[in-house]
């Protein structure tokens, strides 16, 4: 029990565009996760904060920034920054601390106050930033390369506009019970195939909105953890997951224009996502075959399908016929997004990831409501965020 972190709370922010600070969002998150552990901000050790780069400098130093909102107390915080992976990042840190001895019982925060339209490039000159170089060099805006992965998907498996608009339709489905959701409606095929084009083959309704939002987590060591009166909600951390890209270049060989580096390399052994769960399912002694559920980042729809084959649901080129079987909706073997997935949220960058725990803290208690998965034991979250960023999460009871 020694070596294990428990996630004692689960808070979030409803997801949408609120027109307030990234600030209050995360303080009502963080509060709502003290509130779900039966704890005060007084019992917090340590605070672990995701950074948001578009928010000013108090977004590039959350974690004091949270301290403060939350009323300065004294202890240690950290702010870590990995784009859409930093909420896992944050909550390593976290768990690292409670493992190392140094507390007991810890506070992770994410929260984001989002621009409208599609993430776009910090200001100023940054030739030296890949992210500003694929804007301004190549236009690549996100949908585009949410495209070129969806037309990657034709290309080898012979995927379809009509199996991408399936993956809406499910997670449209299972957004419709979960309050947090910024979009709660029920999207039909005709729907999809009606709305506009923003970047062939992916319409509107394919690829994720941005949001404000905000998400938060209690974590605590198994000793304290025993000690609370209601041990029977208490969820486990079997394995966290933060790795890079395996790939044989550096950065004085060529500059790097891709977010995602290395998303296609086999090198040497499995492609970037594949390593990301394979390196959560070792660490947890766990596989595919032991999943409930799983919260993938389903940027595009297209993206939740390669997704399915990079958690190892399937085998490459078979996750069309897995969606189609009914395996990933509520009832199926194995639901993925039944929060909605970012189709029903949207992005709020450093506070997607934390979402993703809290969304299989509350399938694992059995206490999701009309969208539980049945029997739910095990949950996986996956994503990625740019620059190489590795971000997975395995909870169980």
């Amino acid at each position: 029990m020694g070596d294990q972190v428990v996630v004692l709370g689960a808070g979030m922010h409803p997801w949408g565009k609120w027109g307030k600070s990234f600030v209050e969002y995360g303080v009502v998150a963080a509060r709502a996760a003290l509130a779900d552990a039966g704890l005060g901000v007084a019992d917090v050790q340590y605070l672990a904060a995701g950074n948001t780069m578009r928010n000013g400098y108090p977004g590039y130093v959350s974690g004091s920034t949270f301290a403060q909102a939350l009323g300065w107390r004294g202890i240690p915080v950290s702010s870590t920054y990995a784009a859409c992976a930093s909420g896992v990042v944050a909550i390593e840190a976290a768990r690292a601390r409670i493992l190392a001895g140094k507390a007991d019982v810890a506070l992770v925060v994410g929260a984001d106050t989002a621009p409208q339209g599609f993430f776009g490039p910090l200001p100023g000159d940054r030739p030296t930033d890949p992210d500003w170089l694929r804007f301004h060099v190549l236009g690549a805006t996100n949908p585009t390369y949410f495209a070129l992965y969806a037309r990657r998907r034709m290309e080898l498996y012979g995927a379809t506009p009509k199996d991408f608009a399936a993956v809406k339709v499910k997670n449209s489905r299972h957004g419709l019970a979960n309050p947090n959701a910024r979009y709660r409606k029920e999207f039909t095929e005709d729907e999809i195939a009606e709305s506009p084009v923003v970047a062939d083959p992916l319409r509107l309704v394919d690829i994720c909105a941005t949001s404000d939002g905000a998400a938060a987590v209690v974590l605590a060591s198994a000793e304290f953890a025993a000690r609370q009166a209601d041990t029977a909600r208490q969820v486990r951390i079997a394995a966290v997951s933060t790795v890079t890209p395996t790939y044989p270049n550096t950065y004085l060989d060529m500059p790097d224009i891709a977010t995602d580096s290395a998303i296609g390399a086999t090198l040497p052994e499995r492609s970037f996502r594949d390593s990301i769960a394979h390196a959560a399912y070792e660490e947890a002694g766990l596989g595919p075959s032991d999943l409930s559920c799983a919260e993938v980042y389903d940027l595009s729809t297209a993206l939740e399908l390669d997704w399915y084959e990079n958690i190892g649901l399937c085998a490459p080129g078979e996750a069309e016929s897995l969606l189609h079987s009914g395996a990933t909706t509520l009832g199926g073997r194995v639901p993925v997004n039944p929060s909605g997935g970012l189709a029903c949220f949207g992005e709020a960058i450093p506070a997607q990831a934390i979402a993703q725990v809290c969304e299989l803290v509350t399938q694992v208690r059995g206490e999701a409501g009309e969208r539980q998965v049945d029997g739910a034991k095990v949950g996986l979250s996956i994503n990625q965020g740019l620059f190489g960023h590795g971000s997975s999460v395995i909870v169980t009871r």
